[in-house]
């Protein structure tokens, strides 16, 4: 059984794929040389001095490219399952710009270079290969021609046995050679398909970042709409549920009037603690997604936060539509932060708030008449300046603070807000 499963991993392994392969080479040896004319044609009029004629082939060139070029991407579908990327083309259009705009493009001047350079010489290691395959199968075969010859010719040629012993022998070291030239071959066709076919390293790039700024996008909404639900289900529960306790033990404390002593101080602290509770889960909602910024926008929730905070605050915003869910959340807990940190570090007696959106940028200006001093280098990792300045890049906006000793301190924070 080993034995068996030996044979079949040294002698069928290398033809498992050959088949695909060959095909493959086969296939794209015309598509190689459909170019080679055309070229031909250029030095002839090139050669006999023919300047009127030598555009013609190369404008013949120009049009047959893209051509060969889906022929090509077909037969690596067709024959191996392989899909060759695509790169970015020019949007469609019928004038002379748009037409200009075709032919400059550096894609379509690689896929030139392949069919007309890389082409011809892939051509010529197609050919050996197959040639190598041929001679193969006719050598690995030479009793099958032998026997089809005249019986006289083996009588008379009595040494032909041994002759076709040793072609034989060179026949079946070319049958194992093969497979490893083919497969060797199209891997060098496959990646000189994908360098002048596909689209190139800037463009691969491009459109990665293209994709991890989608993907995450997505991951940021997933997590705005998650502390969304958190706050309904806060709000519609546990919230529910500690007001229901507090005004039971509200009116436990008022309608039991000959509890004793103890009882009715551990009725009241239990009272005083269920409302800090629902106190602290109040805030702790307005800080996961408050209510009012989704129902009624930021000018409505940033006037709220200001009416909470001991010093005067100004709040302008001019907003003639509303941005998108994730931006205006960013610019929400931004305000909010920054009014907290005036609060508890700035030693303000006012502060200015203002919200503005200019084309597709949303201008947020936070200003305050503190002591200044403000240093976001300075600040911790995930808190404070730092934890806003890490807030607004997670949506690609910029977070810069003007804090000089003795005041005034302004944050300026841009979010994008593309429709």
């Amino acid at each position: 059984m080993q034995l068996t499963t030996w044979l079949q991993l040294v002698l069928g392994r290398p033809f498992r794929r050959a088949g695909h392969r060959t095909a493959l080479v086969a296939a794209g040896l015309p598509l190689h040389l459909a170019v080679v004319p055309l070229w031909l044609w250029l030095l002839g009029t090139m050669a006999a001095l023919v300047p009127a004629l030598t555009p013609l082939p190369v404008l013949l060139t120009l049009v047959v490219t893209p051509l060969l070029t889906v022929g090509q991407r077909r037969r690596y579908r067709a024959l191996v399952g392989k899909d060759l990327p695509r790169p970015a083309v020019p949007g469609p259009g019928r004038n002379w710009k748009s037409a200009v705009r075709r032919l400059t493009t550096r894609a379509l001047w690689r896929q030139v270079c392949y069919h007309a350079v890389a082409g011809p010489l892939l051509a010529v290691l197609d050919l050996a290969v197959l040639a190598v395959w041929a001679v193969a199968l006719v050598a690995a075969s030479i009793y099958v021609w032998i026997w089809a010859l005249p019986p006289q010719w083996r009588v008379t040629d009595v040494g032909y046995t041994t002759q076709a012993a040793y072609i034989t022998a060179g026949g079946l070291a070319l049958l194992f050679l093969g497979p490893r030239l083919t497969g060797a071959l199209v891997r060098l066709e496959t990646r000189a398909a994908e360098v002048l076919l596909g689209p190139s390293r800037t463009e691969k790039l491009a459109r990665r970042v293209a994709d991890l700024a989608e993907s995450r996008a997505g991951v940021l909404d997933a997590a705005d709409a998650e502390r969304r639900r958190i706050e309904r289900d806060l709000h519609d529960g546990a919230q529910q549920r500690l007001v229901s306790l507090a005004v039971n033990l509200g009116l436990a404390r008022s309608t039991l009037g000959d509890l004793p002593e103890d009882a009715r101080k551990v009725i009241d602290e239990a009272h005083r603690e269920a409302k800090e509770a629902i106190a602290e889960l109040n805030n702790l909602v307005r800080g996961l997604h408050p209510a009012v910024l989704e129902d009624r926008g930021l000018d409505a929730a940033l006037s709220g936060v200001a009416a909470r905070l001991p010093i005067p605050v100004r709040v302008a915003v001019y907003l003639p539509q509303r941005p998108s869910p994730t931006v205006e959340a960013v610019a929400y807990f931004v305000v909010s932060e920054a009014l907290t940190n005036v609060v508890k570090h700035a030693q303000a007696t006012r502060a200015d708030v203002t919200v503005e959106r200019i084309g597709e940028t949303l201008l947020v200006v936070v200003a305050d008449d503190g002591a200044g001093g403000a240093d976001l280098a300075a600040a911790g990792g995930g808190t404070g300046l730092a934890g806003l300045a890490k807030r607004v890049a997670s949506v690609d906006g910029t977070f810069s603070c003007r804090s000089p000793a003795g005041g005034p301190t302004v944050i300026t924070v841009e979010l994008p807000c593309a429709p």
